[in-house]
């Protein structure tokens, strides 16, 4: 059994703000809110936690494998719910990317996420293949469905774009009832991949569509939130986001501050000379 951490979440409007030394740091400090979760909730119920690709959560997940071996966790009841996939175009439909391209959802959950969960549990352990999930573009509203299903979202880790504040693929001007669906990926988000993508040429690699959860999904589906902001590349966003108590279309990612738990985690090249309170 994963030695138990004691963690309280408490809904706050607006989100709660933390500024930690490094990237590396912060993780170390949401991992262990992470494996509380998984530990504080009801034996034998499976545990949904909201997943985002891309580098911002990185060292999170390496962090959360470290502390899972040294703790001997069990992660065999966990489920990791990504929050979108890139989309290609197929005889006319769009469907998911090839799982073999290095910008997809699904290789990243597989690869980058379940590898690190795993990599030094014992097999009963471990975090299965079959507990990362994707939204569905043939059916979108399934994926809320599923979710709610298996009891809603434990915690949903969140990272906002650089240039935009997008939150999964939801671009500026989302509104804030929007629901799992198929979206035309917004030019300033297809920019940002270029970064978190390095692997793409140009800007007419990146797809120009995407399946994605809703801003109404994070808020309505999670009964706890925390949004990671690190970078001085981001340092834009932590300010858009933190100088919000609501919503703001006009940048998605401060739907943080309508969710239940809603944490804000930043290091301090993201942070600059933001206060904290």
């Amino acid at each position: 059994m994963c030695a138990r951490k004691s963690l309280v979440y408490h809904r706050l409007m607006p989100a709660s703000v933390e500024v930690h030394n490094t990237p590396d740091a912060l993780g170390e400090v949401l991992a262990s809110a992470v494996l509380a979760a998984v530990q504080d909730a009801p034996a034998h119920q499976p545990v949904l936690l909201g997943c985002p690709g891309g580098r911002s959560l990185s060292p999170t997940y390496q962090a959360i494998g470290r502390q899972a071996a040294r703790d001997s966790c069990d992660l065999s009841r966990l489920i990791v719910v990504m929050m979108d996939e890139y989309l290609s175009e197929r005889d006319g439909t769009l469907v998911h990317c090839s799982p073999r391209a290095h910008y997809s959802c699904a290789r990243f959950g597989l690869e980058q996420i379940r590898g690190a969960f795993n990599k030094d549990l014992p097999p009963v352990r471990q975090l299965p293949a079959e507990s990362v999930w994707l939204p569905d573009p043939a059916d979108p509203e399934s994926y809320e469905r599923r979710i709610a299903a298996a009891g809603g979202i434990s915690l949903f880790l969140l990272a906002s774009g650089a240039s935009d504040g997008h939150v999964a693929f939801n671009p500026p001007g989302t509104p804030r009832n929007s629901r799992t669906r198929v979206i035309p990926l917004a030019d300033t988000t297809r920019k940002d991949n270029l970064r978190t993508f390095p692997d793409f040429g140009s800007l007419d690699e990146v797809p120009l569509h995407g399946v994605s959860i809703g801003i109404a999904t994070i808020a309505q589906l999670s009964r706890s939130a925390i949004l990671v902001i690190t970078g001085a590349h981001k340092r834009f966003a932590a300010r858009r986001v933190t100088a919000v108590q609501n919503y703001d279309p006009d940048w998605p990612s401060t739907i943080i501050h309508e969710c239940a738990g809603g944490r804000i985690l930043l290091d301090q090249e993201a942070a600059g000379g933001i206060t904290v309170q």
